[in-house]
C-alpha cells in the first residue's frame, strides 16, 4: 500500500507542475499586458516601464524560473487589476462559492442516476430504462446557459417560485445546481446501468440467488457495491473537471465564483489571477482524483499492483 500511495503521490506532484508550466506558458502568448493596463494616452516609454516593473523585460526562461520560485515560496503575484491584493487572495475568496455549487450539482446528478437505475432494476420495467436515458441524452443535447435560461424562464418570471439571481436566499442555488446535475445525470446514469447489467451475470450473483435471498437484497447489497466501482473512478475525474467549467452556469445566474473570475481575468489579461485559478483547479483535480485512487484501492486490493 506504501508504495502504491507514494507512486500516486508522485503522479499528482508531476501533473501540478505541468499545470504551473503551461498556466504560465499561456499567459505569455499573448504578450506583455501593459498596453492594456495604461490608458491609450500613455507613451511607449510607459510601457516599458510598466514591462520592466512587471518583469516582462527579462528572458524567459529568467521569468520562468522566477515565477517557479516563487509558487515554491508562496509567492503567486499580486493582480495586476487590483494593486497590492495577492491574486491566490482573490481565488481562495471565490473558490467557496464554486466548491458550493459544484458539489450540489454533482451530489444531485449523481443521486439522481443512482435513484433512477436502481428504479430500473429493482422493478424491472425495463422499458423504463430507455425513457429515463432518453430523456437524459435530450438534455445533454441542450447547451447549459440554454437550458439554464428555460428554467429561469419557468421558474423565475412565469412562477415566481425560485430567484434567478445568486444572493442571500438559499434557494438561489437551486436552478444552477439543477442545470450541472441534469448534465451529469446520463454519464452516470449509463454507466451505473451497464454495471449493474455486467455484475448480475457473475457468479456471486447466481449463488446468492441459490441461496434464496430476495431480489432486492441482492441488488442493493451484493450487485450494487461492486457496480459503484467505475462510477467512483469516472466521478473523481468528472468533479475535478467540473469546477473547471462552471463559468458558463455561473454567468448564466451571476453566481460569484471561480469561473466568472478567471473569464473576467482572462478579458482582462490579468495573468496572476489566471495562474493561480489554473492552479488551484488543477490542485482539487488531483486530490480529488487521489482520494479516489486511495479509496480505489482500498475498496478493491487489485488496483494497487496497477
Amino acid at each position: 500500500m506504501a508504495a502504491y500511495l507514494l507512486r500516486r503521490l508522485l503522479q499528482a506532484v508531476i501533473t501540478v507542475f505541468v499545470v504551473i508550466t503551461l498556466a504560465f506558458g499561456l499567459g505569455r502568448l499573448t504578450g506583455s499586458p501593459a498596453a492594456t493596463l495604461l490608458p491609450e494616452t500613455a507613451s511607449q516609454a510607459d510601457v516599458a516601464a510598466l514591462n520592466a516593473k512587471l518583469g516582462f523585460d527579462k528572458p524567459l526562461l529568467t521569468q520562468y524560473l522566477d515565477y517557479l520560485g516563487g509558487v515554491i515560496t508562496g509567492d503567486f503575484g499580486d493582480s495586476y487589476r487590483q494593486d497590492g491584493t495577492s491574486s491566490m487572495t482573490i481565488v481562495l475568496q471565490r473558490l467557496p462559492a464554486s466548491l458550493q455549487l459544484g458539489t450540489a450539482g454533482f451530489l444531485l446528478g449523481v443521486a439522481l442516476a443512482l435513484f433512477a437505475v436502481l428504479a430500473v432494476h429493482l422493478s424491472g420495467f425495463w422499458s423504463l430504462r430507455g425513457v429515463l436515458l432518453g430523456v437524459g441524452a435530450g438534455r445533454l443535447a441542450v447547451p447549459d446557459f440554454l437550458f439554464g435560461l428555460l428554467l429561469v424562464l419557468v421558474f423565475s418570471v412565469t412562477l415566481g417560485w425560485l430567484p434567478s439571481l445568486a444572493g442571500a436566499n438559499p434557494l438561489s442555488i437551486v436552478m444552477p445546481a439543477v442545470t450541472i446535475a441534469t448534465a451529469q445525470f446520463v454519464v452516470y446514469a449509463r454507466l451505473l446501468d451497464n454495471s449493474l447489467t455486467t455484475e448480475s451475470s457473475q457468479d456471486y450473483v447466481r449463488t446468492a440467488y441459490a441461496r434464496g435471498e430476495r431480489r432486492s437484497t441482492v441488488i442493493v447489497r451484493e450487485i450494487l457495491p461492486n457496480a459503484l466501482l467505475p462510477v467512483l473512478t469516472v466521478s473523481g475525474i468528472n468533479f475535478g473537471t467540473l469546477l473547471g467549467g462552471l463559468v458558463i452556469v455561473e454567468t448564466v445566474f451571476a453566481w460569484p465564483g471561480l469561473g466568472q473570475l478567471m473569464l473576467g481575468s482572462v478579458f482582462s489579461r490579468d495573468f496572476p489571477v489566471v495562474q493561480s485559478g489554473l492552479i488551484v483547479i488543477a490542485a482539487i483535480f488531483v486530490l480529488v482524483n487521489l482520494a479516489v485512487d486511495l479509496l480505489y484501492g482500498f475498496v478493491d486490493p487489485r488496483a494497487r499492483v496497477r
